[in-house]
């Protein structure tokens, strides 16, 4: 376990200030992870809270969520209980009950970041669970993208401090320092597909190959690192993104297949499909293309129709709903859904005209970034009012972009429209005290 603090600073994946939401079933990962982080606490600088949740599965689990309770009174640990469904939900939304679970738990985890109750989710995952999720993605069908399994820190507010922490060192951890948990006796139900290869396939590999955890860890490792760098070359710039369709032309298939593939998969995240997706869709789509009419049109089963139409392939998904995202304006780095990161850094001076720097204290203190809204207007930095959307134009901002283009707002009045220019309201002068520089990397 010495390594976690390591791990968390160099990743900053914990802030000065930041409020932590530790996922506490009440078994050992969970436990240990809840005691590691609040022994740190005080040194690093930010605050623990428990988020205990009820599944409404088995029995005991309200027990498993009142042992939290228990634990986190007797030692001053700030703590929520909630209680979920989860049966109920898979039976309305026809999902098994791993995958309803998993969708409740990260509701409330959601919603609480949401509130600002918290800052970040912190997870139990570690080297185990990264070696079976990868497995499971491979059964799966997944492609390279899936194989690289789970990351450090998800959407700039899911972190996995014990990702790259070996069992026994958890194990060893809970022993020498006496940590009660609760064991879930579900773990042992192989019906789910993680226990099953957890309880089934695992001693058997690892009796003949000793290493293989660190061996998938490993392959891990490189399939990121491959997959980062096939992402970079994927082309999207020609692609006509609307609220529930996008248009790829036809002359872009004529890339390899890794190429097309992941070219794919982002027109399909621009839609909101972003689970669920295996090889055989994709497989499915190319097929189509090469051998469809025009004017033909199939239903994928992801909830998606496929149009060829003279010199573009349409996909629509017919079940999206209109994409959200909002944000508190402070200092730090955060990801902005079909854009990319933005980063936020205080500074000295205006360094690189390429980036854009603003006065802090002239921001109102409660805005937010968001995407853009009707009635949205701009200060330009030259001085002039005008209507968001007739100063993207004037910009010439390509039309699919303009929706997925991060603003800092209070009401319809936008500050900064990111990577394009700031308002004139906020400009740096002689008197400014706190400089902000924005930065972004783009998907």
């Amino acid at each position: 376990m010495e390594n976690i603090k390591k791990l968390i600073e160099e990743n900053h994946l914990i802030k000065e200030g930041d409020v932590i939401g530790v996922g506490v079933s009440g078994g050992k990962d969970s436990m240990a992870l809840l005691h590691y982080l609040n022994s740190i606490s005080y040194e690093l600088g930010f605050e623990v809270v428990a988020i205990t949740i009820d599944h409404s599965i088995r029995e005991n689990s309200a027990l498993d969520a009142m042992f939290v309770m228990d634990y986190c009174k007797k030692n001053r640990i700030r703590a929520y209980k909630f209680k979920v469904d989860v049966p109920a939900l898979a039976k309305q939304k026809s999902l098994s009950l791993e995958s309803a679970g998993r969708e409740a738990r990260f509701g409330v985890f959601n919603s609480l970041i949401s509130r600002g109750t918290v800052d970040k989710i912190a997870l139990a995952h570690h080297q185990s669970d990264q070696a079976e999720t990868v497995l499971m993605h491979l059964f799966r069908g997944s492609g390279l993208s899936g194989l690289k399994g789970m990351t450090l820190m998800r959407d700039n507010v899911f972190i996995r401090p014990m990702l790259n922490t070996d069992e026994k060192s958890i194990w060893k951890y809970v022993l020498d320092n006496d940590i009660e948990y609760r064991e879930d006796e579900t773990n042992q139900e192989n019906e789910y597909n993680r226990n099953y290869i957890r309880n089934e396939i695992m001693p058997i590999v690892l009796k003949r190959w000793p290493n293989a955890i660190t061996s998938i860890l490993n392959f891990a490792s490189l399939a990121s690192k491959d997959d980062e760098y096939i992402n970079s070359q994927v082309p999207t710039d020609a692609f006509i993104i609307n609220d529930k369709e996008v248009r790829i032309p036809l002359s872009y298939f004529v890339y390899p297949e890794p190429i097309v593939s992941r070219m794919i998969m982002r027109a399909l995240g621009f839609i909101g499909v972003n689970k669920d997706i295996e090889s055989k869709h994709i497989d499915m789509i190319i097929n189509f293309v090469s051998t469809a009419e025009n004017g033909k049109r199939i239903d994928l089963p992801l909830k998606v129709s496929l149009h060829k139409e003279y010199d573009y392939i349409t996909l629509t998904n017919k079940q999206k709903k209109e994409i959200t995202f909002s944000e508190k304006h402070k200092l730090g780095s955060f990801v902005v859904p079909y854009y990319g990161k933005l980063m936020i850094k205080k500074v000295n001076s205006i360094k690189d005209s390429n980036k854009l720097y603003y006065d802090a204290d002239k921001v109102p203190k409660d805005a937010i970034w968001r995407f853009r809204r009707a009635g949205d207007v701009f200060e330009k930095f030259s001085g002039g009012t005008k209507k968001l959307k007739s100063y993207l134009i004037d910009k010439k901002v390509p039309v699919r972009l303009r929706d997925f283009i991060p603003l800092l707002c209070k009401n319809n009045e936008v500050y900064i429209i990111a990577g394009v220019e700031i308002s004139d309201k906020i400009k740096v002068d002689a008197l400014t005290k706190r400089i902000y520089c924005l930065t972004e990397e783009r998907e």
